[in-house]
């Protein structure tokens, strides 16, 4: 064990180890002892040292719960092959305290064993189960893993050099990190504790009451510090950042990212859970949690599925084996679904993007192409609902409260996150749907009741307005992106208008993905892939920096998108576009933008209708109900969410117009050129 560096530490002089002896201290070599040029005996009492020890001067004192002040030193221990930073306190080890470097300012407080046993990378390089309980899809875990590159190694299996190289990319950095030596960081806490095994922890971190930690790094800091509470017990782990896992929880082969919060008895084996994520009372067993997920409900079982932004109800399950092969199926629920209540789906399945699942659904359902659908079991049949969620309150409400819950304040960040509510991944699947209801209802006749796709059943008014609404979120995203990209811009003429027009960037055709969290093009995405594959991105921090890169042009990808999908939707090409196209488009804009906003607004009311008051003005007569709804949920029209859409509604008209009156008077004066210009001629 080699002393700290820039620290010159001397051996105990004889007076020293009298003292100590004196105050119930022994080692079998006292020549073993390092101390720092300032270290005082005074505070070290009844303890045994062995191997090799380090000690720095304790002048200091700490105050514990309940106010009591207590002398930094070292009390009732026995430590082997250990150094102690300076102003520590370790105070009742029952046990012994083995192979540490416990640095300045740490409490180590009524605890039983700390040791490090031989060699351990702390929990990095621990296979990861996750998505599929029959393996295939295993993930080596490390302190840095990302949800990007989680999801790159547990879905791209169809490309084995990608996932070779990334595999030998962790275990290289597993090899790196590899010790007989643990560390407590600085001015950490680890109070009324059993055992902690091959684990090693940041500067910062509280672990007060758990009952077992082995083979783990709790990856603290001071800005986003870890706090593991009473009763928990971990095996095989890494903890990021901000993270809260209290409560007698469970956690067994998992990466915990940053800002999570798990406790309540949770349960937790063979999963990945990013950033902001929260599991409370339930289970979760092979999982890919991606960012906010979250489960509040003791009933819910998450099983061998990749979810995001996802919000389970209580008794959410799922099915991932058929008492066949074994637990050889997934599911895939894409970002922004909710589950209701006893909500079941049986895997294979896969749920489109902001959609809600209602009922016990057993026919392996495909919505991917219908995002913001409601998908409802009656009479044990799956009813596909496409597009309502467009009309649902609660929608925008999710997409303003994810950016407001973020929970890490670690300035590095592992997990990158697009939080747009229209983006071309959602955009295009919307016109890829939209074409779709299209088709079956030109196939199966305009007078039909209802229709069938796909193993759903989709009723003929569901349809028909699922196009309405489709359509409507097009031109709402379109006329957003050709207002951004004019708004700010100078132009005169048609040419200097198409110039604008024109995409910065060839990347961004074709269709996108959501790499869980990071929105992109898969053609850019494709080219990293291609780069690691090659070995031109040969390590974890440049691919991280790729993935940053892939974040951080997300505008000028979606723009170089919206002008081919104007083509398409509009049918003409930016480079064709006049003065008069601009203006339709943005009145096309301008009309969905605000239908949309009137038919939130009609849905937010309904929270306050005479129905939602039922319950409310107990044992009151004489408008007590109405008078104590009020006083409990408000008033409608002062409602944040209710104001927010009125004061939405109210700016995008007036940018609308103001748009509109910038190109007519744009047009007018590129027309009054001309004329004068065929005039002089």
């Amino acid at each position: 064990m080699s002393p700290t560096k820039n620290q010159v530490y001397r051996n105990l002089f004889d007076e020293e180890i009298g003292q100590l002896v004196y105050q119930g201290c022994s080692s079998p070599d006292w020549n073993l002892i390092e101390v720092s040029s300032d270290f005082v005996a005074s505070n070290i009492e009844n303890c045994k040292f062995s191997g090799h020890i380090i000690l720095n001067s304790f002048q200091g004192s700490v105050e514990l719960v309940g106010g009591i002040t207590f002398k930094t030193g070292i009390y009732n221990a026995w430590l082997h092959n250990c150094e102690v930073g300076r102003n520590a306190l370790i105070h009742n080890v029952r046990s012994y305290i083995a192979n540490y470097k416990i640095e300045e300012g740490v409490v180590i407080h009524n605890i039983t064993t700390l040791a490090v046993d031989g060699e351990t990378t702390f929990g990095n390089g621990v296979i990861v189960e996750a998505i599929n309980e029959g393996g295939g899809r295993e993930i080596p875990i490390y302190d840095y893993l990302s949800t990007h590159v989680a999801y790159m190694m547990s879905l791209y299996r169809h490309r084995p050099d990608l996932i070779k190289r990334l595999i030998n990319m962790v275990l290289e950095y597993a090899n790196f990190v590899k010790s007989n030596r643990g560390v407590i960081g600085a001015n950490s806490r680890i109070l009324n504790c059993n055992t902690i095994l091959n684990v090693k922890a940041g500067p910062a971190t509280i672990i007060d009451g758990a009952k077992k930690l082995k083979n783990g790094s709790i990856n603290s800091n001071y800005e986003a510090p870890v706090i593991i509470g009473e009763g928990v017990i971990m095996e095989d782990f890494i903890v990021s950042s901000g993270t809260r896992i209290t409560d007698a929880t469970l956690v067994s082969k998992c990466f915990i990212g940053q800002g999570c919060n798990l406790g309540k008895h949770y349960s937790a084996e063979n999963s990945l859970f990013f950033a902001n994520c929260q599991g409370f009372h339930g289970e979760a067993c092979s999982i890919f949690a991606g960012p906010y997920t979250v489960t509040h409900h003791k009933s819910t079982l998450l099983i061998a599925g990749m979810f995001s932004f996802l919000n389970a109800g209580s008794g959410s399950n799922q099915s991932n084996h058929l008492y066949k092969l074994g637990p050889i199926h997934q599911g895939i629920m894409e970002r922004g679904s909710k589950t209701t209540s006893d909500s079941y789906l049986l895997w294979p399945s896969r749920i489109g993007a902001f959609s809600l699942v209602m009922g016990r659904h057993y026919k392996h359902c495909d919505t991917t192409d219908f995002p913001f659908s409601y998908l409802i079991e009656s009479n044990d049949e799956s009813i596909l609902v496409p597009g309502i969620n467009l009309k649902s309150i609660g929608t925008i409400r999710d997409t303003q409260k994810w950016p407001k819950r973020d929970n890490r304040t670690d300035s590095n960040l592992l997990d990158l996150i697009n939080f747009n509510l229209l983006s071309p991944y959602t955009v295009h699947k919307m016109i890829t749907g939209r074409n779709k209801l299209l088709t079956i209802r030109k196939t199966s006749g305009e007078q039909a009741n209802d229709y069938s796709y796909d193993k759903m059943k989709i009723e003929k008014r569901a349809l028909d307005r699922g196009i309405e609404l489709y359509e409507m979120a097009i031109w709402k995203f379109l006329g957003n992106s050709i207002i951004t990209r004019l708004q700010e811009r100078t132009f005169l003429t048609n040419d200097e208008l198409t110039n604008q027009l024109n995409p910065d960037t060839t990347f961004g055709k074709g269709y996108w993905v959501d790499l869980s969290g990071i929105i992109c093009p898969y053609e850019a995405l494709d080219q990293l892939l291609n780069a690691i594959e090659k070995g031109e991105i040969a390590s974890l921090e440049e691919v991280n920096s790729a993935l940053t890169n892939l974040h951080k042009n997300y505008y000028n990808f979606e723009w170089t998108w919206a002008v081919d999908a104007l083509k398409e939707f509009y049918g003409k090409g930016v480079d064709e576009f006049t003065f008069s196209d601009v203006i339709t488009i943005i009145k096309k804009w301008k009309e969905s933008v605000l239908t949309m906003d009137k038919y939130l607004y009609e849905d937010a009311k309904k929270e306050f209708s005479m129905v939602k008051m039922t319950g409310f003005g107990v044992d009151g007569q004489n408008g007590a109900r109405e008078e104590d709804f009020v006083q409990v949920r408000g008033e409608f029209e002062r409602n944040s969410t209710v104001k927010a859409i009125k004061n939405h509604m109210e700016k995008k008209e007036a940018l609308g117009n103001k748009m509109i009156s910038r190109m007519n008077h744009l047009l007018n004066e590129f027309q009054q050129t001309l004329s004068e210009g065929v005039s002089k001629i």
